[in-house]
């Protein structure tokens, strides 16, 4: 950094410390530019709190939602892409469903009903990629460049015009210890800076019609799934319904037990109460216990190294989606990442899926 630049941050952090330690008051922007501010300020927190809302409405699953953030819904679009990545609970609920379907035949009413509920629920599957698929593209992929661009770009603009306001009133404070020309071009920067924060402000809030665009697009891609839901679960229905009275309309098969066959007992009596005594089992040499024989140990989990992050199992985990990692009381995993509040990601034995929070003990945490 030059000497000017030095004397520069130099002036800023004094009227600063003077501003916040003495009480010494600044330039004060105009209401409108603070009302402007303000707005900026709320917008972007909205956004920011509804983009996290929206993945967690369509994947409550923390593996699955994961997946859904870094899914690239281009190459879905060209068609690289048969499904997002992960499955929905439908699907795996429809597999289920046709997996028992067939092993209980053609001949049971619940099988074939089993079957025919299966489908439908792999076809809701499918329309749940597709609004996964739909909301990604339309809402939460232009929300997400409206605070990696616009939002962060208006940040940046304020952030100057905050450096460049204190270099302002540091010089404007020693007026005649500082030179007048030096004084007009810090002048003339803070006015630059604030003009063109106010405009990249009144930019956005100008054209929030189009996040009422990217809104309206998630509502249609709603509508279109609910619309397509239904059909589906109308369809089924009347099949089900069909199949009741189908199998109501069938003569009933009457059981007819199988006539007992008559047991000869011809054993004699016996001297304990007439029950027979089974015989002793042999013992032999080769069955026999041995008290020189020890119990054999099962082979403990690799541990890994406690110099990198990684935590205690405090209860048994056993994993009931696509992602999770599974575990028992004492093992030892190793951390590679945290989901959320609630979710950690790491491994175990090679293996790496998500876990939750509650059922570990960090040991050594995860870098900030």
């Amino acid at each position: 950094m030059s000497v000017a630049g030095l004397k520069k941050q130099f002036y800023k952090a004094s009227q600063l410390v003077s501003e916040k330690v003495g009480g010494a008051e600044g330039t004060k922007l105009d209401d409108d530019f603070k009302e402007m501010e303000k707005k900026v300020d709320v917008t972007s927190k909205a956004v920011t709190e509804v983009l996290a809302r929206t993945i967690e409405y369509l994947q409550p699953n923390p593996a699955s939602r994961a997946k859904l953030t870094m899914l690239n819904t281009v190459s879905k679009i060209r068609g690289q892409v048969k499904n997002p990545g992960y499955p929905q609970s439908e699907g795996l609920l429809g597999e289920c469903m046709i997996r028992h379907g067939k092993e209980l035949g053609g001949e049971s009413n619940f099988g074939d009903a089993l079957l025919d509920a299966g489908e439908s629920m792999k076809r809701l599957a499918e329309v749940k990629d597709s609004l996964d698929i739909e909301v990604k593209q339309n809402f939460i992929d232009p929300l997400q460049n409206l605070c990696d661009k616009d939002l962060k770009e208006i940040q940046h603009h304020l952030k100057k015009l905050e450096g460049r306001r204190l270099d302002f009133d540091y010089k404007k404070k020693r007026q005649g210890k500082i030179p007048d020309e030096e004084l007009r071009q810090a002048m003339e920067k803070f006015e630059e800076s604030k003009e063109v924060a106010e405009t990249s402000m009144h930019h956005l809030l100008e054209t929030d019609i189009e996040q009422v665009s990217q809104l309206s697009a998630l509502v249609d891609a709603q509508l279109d799934y609910h619309r397509q839901a239904v059909q589906i679960l109308d369809e089924l229905a009347d099949k089900l319904k069909r199949r009741m009275r189908e199998a109501s309309s069938r003569p009933k098969r009457e059981y007819k037990p199988k006539p007992r066959e008559l047991l000869d007992i011809g054993e004699p009596e016996q001297s304990n109460g007439g029950f027979p005594c089974a015989a002793a089992p042999k013992i032999t040499a080769s069955s026999s216990f041995r008290s020189s024989d020890k119990p054999i140990r099962t082979p403990s989990r690799s541990m890994p190294p406690l110099d990198q992050p990684s935590c205690k199992a405090l209860y048994d985990f056993e994993p009931e989606n696509d992602g999770e990692l599974g575990f028992h009381e004492g093992d030892i995993i190793t951390l590679t990442n945290q989901i959320d509040e609630n979710w950690y990601e790491g491994m175990l034995d090679g293996q790496s899926g998500f876990f939750p929070l509650s059922y570990v003990e960090v040991l050594v945490p995860l870098p900030q």
